[in-house]
């Protein structure tokens, strides 16, 4: 674990989460704590409610019971892309744009060069392959450099040299402070957490790692 840097004021603290959707029961009581400056890894089978932690740790899904506290500003990645076809790449980036209130593009360009799709802005996103796509999805997460950030499976479709950029990223980000947790399903990538949570029976099992 990395200690707090002065220039982010981040934090993401889940205690107790329960969710069901019906009678199915996801989470029983999920605890997770993202200080500043640490990378956490969320892995787990498909329907153990990966996704499910991360909406409610963003707050875009309310929990049955326990708490959940952010803060600074967060940055969400969700799995599947919500782009707007019709929308060329630049028209994403001015609507964020204004949503995030930025006087400038200039970290989204810093973005675009750094993942490599910098000559697709004219390109409307339904034209755009599904690893591009997908780029255009973690930009509009990162735009506004956020000090949370909460990733789902950021980089599917992604080639190796855009993973490897990422990853990259990742640990600049949080050198720089941020709190950061991202859902994965690749063994390898577990050399770059912090800690990694094991989302079992609707609990998560974390285990510190040495980097």
């Amino acid at each position: 674990m990395r200690t707090e840097s002065p220039r982010h004021q981040s934090r993401l603290r889940i205690s107790g989460v329960w969710k069901a959707y019906g009678r199915r029961q996801v989470l029983r009581g999920a605890d997770l704590d993202v200080p500043p400056g640490t990378l956490v890894g969320v892995v787990g089978e498909n329907g153990a409610g990966k996704s499910t932690l991360l909406r409610i740790a963003v707050g875009q899904l309310p929990p049955d019971r326990g708490t959940v506290v952010r803060t600074g500003a967060v940055g969400y990645c969700p799995q599947h892309a919500v782009l707007n076809d019709s929308f060329t790449v630049m028209q994403h980036l001015r609507l964020f744009q204004v949503a995030y209130r930025l006087p400038t593009l200039a970290r989204a360009h810093e973005l675009m060069e750094l993942l490599a799709f910098a000559d697709c802005g004219r390109q409307r996103s339904e034209e755009l392959s599904g690893g591009t796509r997908q780029k255009l999805n973690l930009l509009l997460a990162l735009m506004h450099d956020p000090h949370l950030l909460v990733l789902d499976e950021p980089y599917q479709g992604f080639d190796w040299d855009t993973h490897q950029r990422f990853w990259a990223l990742a640990d600049r980000l949080r050198d720089e402070g941020r709190s950061i947790v991202v859902v994965s399903h690749l063994l390898h990538d577990l050399r770059h957490f912090d800690a990694v949570g094991h989302l079992r029976e609707g609990r998560l099992d974390i285990e510190e790692l040495t980097r």
